[in-house]
């Protein structure tokens, strides 16, 4: 289970680690967004160093309206587990993103009264 904290305007914000090619681990912050429907999001300004592998594009719809995403598969950490997933990067996404598919076997635990928020990992 890893322990997460509300941001400012009450985003639910984890701190995971992006791996690298070479096992290099970076801690950011990632915030969980439900209306995102896959596992991971950054901006393609945020691939250089990583090495992941290229998995192809991907069209998705955003609020703003459709966008073109360049997908890889990557690496990343949460809590003690590691899991390998595509990883979608593309302009404008403004902060690390994890999606709902995180949600799927995971529990999500949501307390913003007792400041209490954590994901199953």
């Amino acid at each position: 289970m890893i322990q997460g904290r509300f941001g400012d305007e009450d985003e639910l914000v984890f701190e995971i680690e992006l791996i690298t090619a070479d096992g290099l681990e970076f801690s950011v912050d990632a915030i969980l967004d439900t209306g995102f429907s896959d596992w991971l999001a950054i901006n393609e300004q945020d691939l250089e160093g990583f090495n992941w592998e290229y998995a192809g594009e991907r069209d998705m719809r955003l609020a703003k309206g459709e966008t073109k995403f360049d997908v890889y598969l990557g690496k990343v950490r949460l809590g003690d587990r590691e899991f390998e997933i595509p990883i979608y990067a593309g302009e404008g996404v403004s902060e690390v993103l994890l999606g709902r598919q995180w949600l799927k076997n995971r529990r999500l635990v949501v307390d913003m009264q007792s400041e209490i928020l954590t994901l199953e990992a």
